[in-house]
């Protein structure tokens, strides 16, 4: 069978392998020639996953069976509308996918169904002051249709808006902008299966982010459990059911991203993918699911399995873990450290780098400056946080003056 997997980058390598694993024959579309997955396919298409028409071309030429991906926003509507097209399995209705992928679409949802989520607005490049007037600052700005961070921006005035209002729009196909109140707030994550509407919740995790007076909401961390899961278990189950039921989430995988602080919890972000923090690859050792597997077959259409995940109890799992998603400061890079010698480290299951050696690292921006990943899991939060701090002290990316570019400080909050 053929899978037409959206996206070569680091969130995709495991899917693709898995796929080969399966003895899949994989066709990979990225915008880049050199995306590493096109590596580990037996295919790879140079079109961007954004591009609709194209990946239906490339999915006729290749005669897929199936289509998907993962750790990726936009690519979900892209894989909706490709199977529609060739009439093949698609566990997401198109009127789904679109809900998942546009913020105006989605908040329009979670405000119809009484889904808590943070006071916001449409904005066109002429909108009047009368239309804002109920938001207050400061206030984030974003594209409608966009992924990891790009065109986000917090504010502090209507006149920041009108000036930054361009450059969202070039992170967007549409014409229109979300104005949202900042809401001052600790971040976790939901991630789920959903079968025949029925949500099994996988993880919830602590999203650590980077902020500073323009850019926010950049993930740094997941720690997993989140310091809110026992005091906050049921009101996260309540509304995740309530999300899946709204939106009309009939099966596949859910990653909900959600804010609390003292007005309680909002929902900030919904995906029906899995998240682009390698869930895929730390849900079998940590839940016992392997989602990725499952993720593979329902995109060929193969039947659901629930047997795992009736058995999980997730609030009985008494294992920590951390994705560090590390950044680091501006720089030439001369030197990285060696990946085996990171992931022989007590409690590394992998780890992995964004950059090489001779390239520049920019500031930070959105997600895409992201220099690297590491999971690490401990039995204790205090064994946890040892073995994370292992991992930094091993860590470097050096430039050509000897320093060590790592931003530790922004991963290493336990």
């Amino acid at each position: 069978m053929k899978l037409l997997i959206l996206g070569g980058g680091s969130c995709q390598l495991s899917a693709i392998k898995k796929a080969k694993e399966k003895k899949l024959e994989v066709i990979v579309s990225d915008y880049y020639e050199d995306a590493p997955g096109k590596v580990y396919a037996d295919y790879g298409e140079t079109v961007s996953t954004f591009d609709i028409k194209g990946n239906i071309e490339v999915a006729r030429k290749y005669n897929i069976d199936g289509v998907m991906t993962v750790g990726t926003d936009q690519p979900v509507y892209t894989a909706a509308v490709v199977a529609k097209n060739l009439d093949l399995p698609s566990f997401l209705s198109l009127p789904t996918a679109k809900a998942v992928t546009n913020k105006k679409n989605m908040k329009n949802i979670l405000q119809r169904y009484n889904i808590p989520t943070v006071d916001f607005k449409i904005l066109n490049r002429d909108f009047s002051i009368n239309e804002i007037e109920n938001i207050s600052f400061p206030a984030v700005i974003k594209p409608l249709d966009s992924q990891g961070q790009r065109g986000v921006f917090k504010l502090n005035s209507p006149g920041e808006i009108r000036e930054r209002f361009s450059e969202v729009l070039q992170f967007s196909r549409e014409d229109e902008i979300l104005l949202e109140e900042y809401y001052e707030s600790k971040e976790i994550t939901v991630s789920g299966w959903v079968i025949d509407e029925k949500l099994y919740i996988l993880t919830v995790t602590d999203r650590i982010t980077y902020e500073n007076s323009l850019h926010i909401g950049i993930c740094t961390a997941h720690i997993f459990p989140s310091v809110f899961l026992k005091r906050y278990y049921q009101e996260i189950k309540e509304i995740s059911q309530r999300i899946v039921q709204g939106f009309k989430i009939k099966n596949g995988p859910v990653y909900f991203q959600m804010l609390i602080g003292d007005q309680g919890i909002k929902v900030n972000e919904i995906a029906c993918r899995i998240g682009g923090a390698y869930e895929g690859d730390f849900m079998p050792g940590l839940t016992g699911v392997d989602i990725l597997d499952l993720n593979i077959d329902l995109s060929l259409g193969s039947g659901l399995k629930s047997d795992k995940l009736e058995k999980y109890d997730m609030l009985n799992n008494e294992r920590w873990l951390s994705v560090q998603l590390f950044f680091a400061r501006p720089g030439k890079i001369h030197r990285v450290s060696d990946i085996d010698e990171l992931t022989v480290l007590p409690g590394v299951m992998q780890a992995g780098f964004n950059f090489n050696e001779g390239d520049k690292i920019m500031r930070i921006e959105n997600a895409t400056e992201r220099a690297g990943y590491f999971i690490v899991a401990g039995n204790s939060r205090e064994e946890l946080k040892e073995n994370i701090k292992r991992v930094y002290n091993q860590l470097a990316i050096c430039d050509y003056q000897g320093r060590n570019l790592v931003m530790r400080e922004l991963g290493e909050v336990l």
